[in-house]
This record gives structure tokens, sequence and C-alpha cells, in this order.
């Protein structure tokens, strides 16, 4: 180049500025990189899991440390989905090397739905220490990081109070009941992502993956998570990711897009290339690594699924590489993560002249 021409690869954004290109469906200086981790803090920091989330504190110095170690381009203040459900009084279970889980149903019988109180999120100490989390994580990066915060859909959170087989046999035989919590989560819902970005979040992670085309039909996504997420949008006071958890999108991706959502999150199931020419300059797609495979992938392997996302969907913005889970499983090694980002600043550089 001449002097005094400076092609993107000479300007080193923020992740801020990376990731907002990305979303205008343009080229930054390389794919933004959002290593969702949440449970590895505990191993940054040489915590059990629910020592480690026992304080906001933990989790703030943590995340600051993984995105400088990683050069991630997100900070994730995400503790565990089953925090939710104690939020609304219901139990929840530490193990030593994996998520947080439900304990025993929240609702045991149908007939107890009619008299179930949604929480006050500002007076729950759970949600609390989320809240906190954020703050902390703002005042630490201010404008230049995104910060993710996380709800579980209306649908999800129904799951978890109810168990799997008894949520199905209300879906399906006892809809005005289903409808009456669905109404209860829907208020909690918008309540709970709504005071994330007042506290300092970039944006929602909005996690269906009940609705996901692996767990439901699309005649069902249309009658249930569909309308539920186009109402619950139009309130939420910033930009929204749709995650569907490691399940299927693809046979619904028309109707995810039409709920105004800016970020798809896409499973290592679906086809990229096939999602990338649907989605292209609408939505922008998050994904789509095997957090699965990656538990026994070596370095190459890294390299190798890296460039295998990058190659199919890169070209002209709109990819975020992360995994396609939403949450990193705790077993993935450090060298792992290392050789994931490595492989994202080779091989993401734009413009991406080895893409074919």
């Amino acid at each position: 180049m001449g002097e005094g021409v400076l092609t993107m690869k000479d300007i080193r954004m923020t992740s801020m500025e990376r990731v907002l290109m990305t979303l205008g469906h343009k080229e930054p200086d390389k794919v933004p990189l959002f290593l969702l981790l949440s449970m590895q803090g505990a191993k940054e920091l040489g915590l059990s899991l629910k020592d480690y989330y026992s304080k906001c504190s933990n989790v703030i110095v943590a995340q600051m440390r993984l995105k400088k170690k990683y050069k991630n381009d997100c900070l994730f203040p995400f503790y565990y989905a089953a925090i939710e459900i104690e939020a609304w009084g219901g139990s929840v279970i530490f193990i030593e090397d994996g998520p947080v889980t439900v304990g025993e149903p929240l609702i045991k019988n149908i007939n107890e739905v009619g008299n179930l109180e949604a929480p006050q999120v500002k007076t729950s100490l759970a949600l609390i220490k989320v809240l906190s989390t954020i703050e902390g994580l703002k005042a630490e990066a201010g404008n230049e990081t995104p910060i993710i915060g996380v709800v579980m859909s209306p649908l999800s959170l129904a799951v978890m109070q109810l168990g799997l087989d008894k949520f199905f046999d209300i879906l399906y035989e006892y809809p005005d009941i289903m409808e009456k919590l669905l109404q209860k989560n829907i208020l909690f819902c918008k309540e709970w992502a709504n005071a994330q970005l007042a506290a300092g979040a970039t944006a929602i992670c909005y996690f269906d993956t009940i609705s996901s085309s692996s767990i439901i039909p699309r005649e069902m996504y249309i009658k249930t998570g569909y309308g539920i997420a186009k109402n619950i949008f139009t309130q939420i006071n910033g930009p929204i990711a749709t995650h569907f958890g490691s399940g299927l999108c693809g046979p619904i991706i028309d109707k995810v897009i039409e709920t105004g959502m800016s970020v798809i999150g896409v499973g290592g199931f679906d086809n990229l290339k096939v999602l990338k020419e649907q989605c292209r300059n609408k939505v922008t797609l998050l994904g789509n690594l095997n957090g699965v495979e990656m538990c026994r992938w070596k370095s190459e392997d890294a390299e190798n699924a890296v460039k295998s996302v990058i190659k199919a969907a890169g070209k002209g913005g709109g990819l975020i590489i992360s995994d396609g889970h939403g949450e990193i499983p705790f077993q993935v090694e450090d060298d792992i993560l290392m050789a994931i980002s490595e492989s994202v600043e080779r091989w993401g550089q734009y413009p991406l002249r080895w893409v074919e």
C-alpha cells in the first residue's frame, strides 16, 4: 500500500466498535469472538463453583481476566440458568464440574399455577447479585466492551418450573393453565431483562431452547414461542439475541427473523452456510462451534473448526464466532480456548482473502 494509506488490518478496533460494525453487516478489522465463559471463572480464581458464584466480586474479576487472556469481545455476567428458579423460590443443586441445576420442580401440582407469584427483581438476593455484577463490569469496561445479560424465555422458564414431562403434559392437554403460567413468566422476563439493561448490560441474550425445532415442531413454535417473543421484544429496552441452546433453528429461521431480534445463536447441527444466506443483511449469526466436541479437541481441531465457521459465514460481516450452546463446558481445557482465540486472530482478519 502507498504511504499513509491504512487498511482495515492496520486498525485495531475496540470490541464494541468491532461488534457494532458486524451487526451493521459490514466487515470490521476482524471477526468478533464471544467466548461465553461462565464456569471458567471459577477455574481462573482457583475456587469451587459454589464459592465462585457466592460473590459478585469474583465474577467481575474473573470476567475481566478472561477477556484479556483470550482477547474476548464480550463480558458475560451470566451465573447459571437455575438462578431464575432460585429467585422464584425453588431449589438449585451445585455440582463440582458442571452447571448449577434445578432441584425439585417448583410447581408440583398444576393447581398451584394460579397462586404462583413472580419474584420482585429489585428485592431478590439472587438477581441483585447479577445486577451488581453487571454494574461492576460496566464500571471496569465502560463502553469499550459489550456486556451480555441473559434471560430465560417464558417457555424455557416454564420447563424449569414444572419439569420437562409435566411441561409437555400441560402444554398439550391444559393450554389454559399453561397460558396462565406463561403470562406470569412474560411479565417477569420483561422486568428482568430491563433491569439488566438499566444496570449496564449492552444487550440481552434470550435463551429459548424449548422453541428450537429439536424440541417442538414448527407449528407449535408459531403458536407459542413466536408470539411470545414478538410481544416481549417490543418491550425490552435494548438489542436482543435469541439463542436456541444447541437446538436447530433452521426450520423456523424465517419466523425467528420476524420477531425482531438482532442476533441468532446457531447450534452446531445447523447448516451455517445456508443460514448465512437466509439471514444476510437481516440478522447476525452467533456460533456455531460444538462445545461437546470441544472437550475432546486438540489445537488443530480448534483451528479447523474456526476456519470452517469463518469460511461458511464470515464474508460481509454479520458473524460472531462463539460456541453453539451459549455456555462453554467446564471440561474444555484452557489451551483449547487459547487455540480458538489465536485461530480467530489468524484467520478472522478482514478482508478474508483466503476464503474462496
